[in-house]
């Protein structure tokens, strides 16, 4: 593993999404930074809303993706260890990128030790207070008998369907998604009132909510909000001693420090 010193954190790239002007480039944007950080990650976070819609069928896979996916299975192929975290778009991972790729397929949150850092790592979307009836949607979406009669119903009209709900709830065109005050951010205030009973994490990383935020908690502990791939072009990178974030700029292919 010489030379992989890097540990990133991505989220919501909403890969597939129908309000995107040009998916191809898009897949194309990912696709780049993921060859410029082959060579030094060690491990990736994927943390939730990946690819906008996704179901996986037990015998078929659905179209799609072909670039994203080969890039993932480089990266595997290098050494790199690749956590995709489900979120409330790409609800229905189950065992194919995990046996094809060997990715690690995460539904919830967990607590890790990165480097010596202790890590809360989440989407966002599961935790904190939820409205009744999103948390109602949540308990449909990962029924085993619903799942099962939903894979019965043919891709032709599940597909369409689903890729117009998800577009219902968010559009390309709307504005930059800003926080005006961090301590008003519900995913914040489950930090702080996790972070009472667990003083021992130094970071809580989320996606979900699309913007960028890097808040100080107390003295050692920071939450992060990742941004997002339709806006921002947005992750962070661990070094073992500190967390920044960052944005690809692809028309140089680089990375520049937010």
């Amino acid at each position: 593993m010489t030379g992989r010193k890097y540990t990133y954190f991505i989220s919501d790239l909403h890969l597939g999404a129908i309000y995107l002007k040009n998916p191809r480039e898009y897949e194309t944007r990912v696709v780049e930074w993921l060859n410029l950080i082959k060579d030094d990650a060690a491990e990736l976070y994927m943390l939730g809303d990946v690819l906008d819609y996704w179901y996986e069928y037990k015998t078929v896979v659905p179209r799609g993706f072909v670039r994203f996916f080969g890039a993932l299975a480089s990266l595997a192929d290098a050494g790199v260890k690749i956590y995709w975290f489900i979120g409330n778009h790409d609800i229905w991972l189950f065992d194919y990128l995990r046996d094809e790729i060997g990715i690690t397929v995460i539904d919830g949150y967990i607590v890790k030790e990165i480097e010596g850092k202790r890590f809360f790592l989440s989407h966002g979307d599961g935790v904190g207070k939820l409205k009744p009836t999103f948390r109602m949607m949540r308990a449909i979406f990962r029924n085993k008998t619903c799942q099962k009669l939903y894979s019965g119903i043919h891709p032709r009209w599940t597909i369409p369907f689903a890729l117009k709900w998800s577009c219902s709830s968010r559009n390309f065109s709307e504005e930059i998604p800003v926080v005006d005050d961090p301590d008003d951010e519900a995913l914040v205030k489950f930090a702080k009132e996790y972070g009472i009973d667990h003083p021992e994490i130094d970071y809580f990383v989320f996606g979900h909510r699309h913007v960028l935020l890097d808040y100080n908690i107390s003295d050692h502990c920071h939450v992060i909000i990742l941004g997002d791939w339709i806006h921002h072009f947005s992750f962070a990178r661990f070094d073992g001693e500190t967390m920044e974030m960052y944005r690809y700029v692809q028309e140089f292919n680089k990375i520049v420090h937010i």
